[in-house]
């Protein structure tokens, strides 16, 4: 091995044992090692769409439940990325959901031209945030009011600070207000479909 460690070029013609191997031995167990990895990469990794979490620590699945696809796996994401300790992919995520469901309330009344800018993109969360709040087409309670700022504020730092790495009672903290503002903006956007 002293002769490794002085030519690290030498590394593919020495067997464990120190011996020398030939190149074409090397080669074949090369490409062996490449066969195994793509034979068992679909059984290593996780489906392509990904998968459900067993757990439900930061969103019930109830409250997601029977809307739209893609509502039903942004949530269950939540829940993998706070189980799994990422906890800024985790306020991400969550922001994410809840501009996704201030757009579906939008979307449900016709009057999601409101929250679009001049090219027909959807405004970012601050804008939609307030659009949700001040529509006249429905009255948010009080506490998605507040709700929702603390979940902006929470999901803004870990998007965009890059000094800022959130913690497990970060998540925590927002945990109810989550659980209101889904529940209202589910209710408000008639996206539930009943059992």
């Amino acid at each position: 091995m002293n002769r490794l460690r002085k030519s690290s070029s030498r590394w593919g013609n020495i067997s464990s044992t120190g011996e020398w191997v030939s190149s074409r031995s090397v080669q074949w167990l090369r490409s062996v090692a490449s066969s195994i990895r793509e034979d068992t990469a679909d059984f290593i990794l996780p489906p392509q769409e990904g998968l459900s979490t067993a757990g439900q620590l930061v969103l019930a699945r109830s409250f997601t439940a029977r809307t739209k696809p893609y509502i039903e796996r942004i949530a269950d994401q939540i829940n993998a990325t706070y189980e799994n300790g990422c906890y800024d992919a985790c306020a991400v995520l969550i922001r994410r959901l809840v501009e996704t469901l201030i757009i579906e309330c939008h979307e449900a009344k016709g009057i999601s031209d409101r929250i679009k800018d001049r090219d027909g993109n959807f405004l970012m969360l601050r804008d939609l945030a307030n659009a949700v709040v001040n529509e006249a087409s429905w009255n948010i309670g009080r506490n998605s009011k507040v709700g929702l700022k603390k979940l902006k504020d929470k999901g803004d730092l870990s998007a965009h600070n890059r000094r800022y790495l959130a913690h497990r009672t970060d998540i925590d903290d927002i945990k109810e207000p989550l659980r209101v503002v889904v529940q209202e903006l589910i209710l408000l956007a008639g996206i539930q479909r009943a059992k």
